[in-house]
């Protein structure tokens, strides 16, 4: 799960798996494949740091690194 921030500032935590796209109108609006949209504080590019990131913790070995 990722952490993000709603539009009216409260923290969430995200499936990044159920993401479909991603668009900045210029808010971040997230929409699942479950038809949710959600409207973050965060750019698009540090969502997508934020799954990279969620990515090399569950597979550490798959980012060059053991452990």
């Amino acid at each position: 799960m990722i952490k993000l921030t709603r539009i009216n500032l409260a923290p969430f935590y995200l499936n990044p798996d159920l993401i479909e796209h991603m668009e900045a109108t210029p808010d971040t609006v997230i929409s699942l494949t479950t038809g949710q949209k959600f409207v973050v504080v965060e750019p698009p590019e540090a969502v997508i740091e934020r799954i990279i990131e969620f990515r090399r913790r569950l597979a550490p070995s798959a980012a060059g690194r053991e452990g």
